[in-house]
């Protein structure tokens, strides 16, 4: 019975996958905005800890993030990337949907980050957060569940104002594993200009 299941849902999985290597988009296109929620852990300083994640991406090329990481500090920026609409506008996608959609996931994160030294309050002053980060799916298509690495270093405001490195926080280097989520949806933000009143 889990044996049949199990074949029933690669079959499933193949077959949309076969469906969707014709245009190299594996479902980002069927809408212009995508939200992404996620859970998972952090990996530096005092770690591990528990991180919250949420996302906002337009055409699966630039958004919003936010990250928590329990105890730690408090993350928001922008993120960017670029492979995706370049790679499927001169059509060098491989036609392999996880391959794809982990390549073109790859994308540079840089923003605010609030810190909680020792765990007290986050700090008033931001200091700065830059990073990378990649996802590989669990399913040959853009809406559904990833796994989300996301990694880089921080500055606290204090390090930034060439201040000395009293904390591991100070200058520190981070790495977030989380099991996430993604919906594409259509938003018609590309194509408000065209619609009739």
């Amino acid at each position: 019975m889990i044996r049949r299941a199990i074949a029933a849902l690669f079959f499933v999985s193949s077959a949309a996958n076969a469906a969707d290597a014709k245009d190299g988009a594996h479902g980002r296109v069927d809408g212009d905005m995508a939200v992404e929620i996620g859970a998972g852990g952090d990996f530096g300083p005092r770690a591990p800890r528990a991180v919250g994640d949420l996302r906002f991406r337009y055409l699966s090329m630039a958004g919003l993030f936010g990250t928590y990481e329990w105890d730690r500090a408090l993350a928001t920026g922008i993120e960017l990337r670029p492979l995706f609409l370049a790679k499927w506008f001169t059509g060098r996608y491989s036609g392999n949907a996880y391959l794809d959609l982990a390549l073109d996931s790859i994308g540079l994160e840089i923003g605010a980050a609030f810190l909680q030294p020792g765990g007290r309050r986050l700090e008033g002053k931001p200091g700065l957060q830059a990073g990378l980060g990649f996802e590989i799916p669990f399913f040959p298509n853009a809406t559904g569940p990833f796994v989300a690495f996301h990694g880089g270093v921080r500055w606290s405001a204090g390090a930034l104002s060439a201040g000395p490195l009293v904390t591991a926080d100070d200058r520190s280097l981070f790495l977030n594993i989380v099991v996430a989520w993604q919906q594409v949806f259509g938003t018609h933000v590309v194509d408000m200009g065209d619609r009739a009143p």
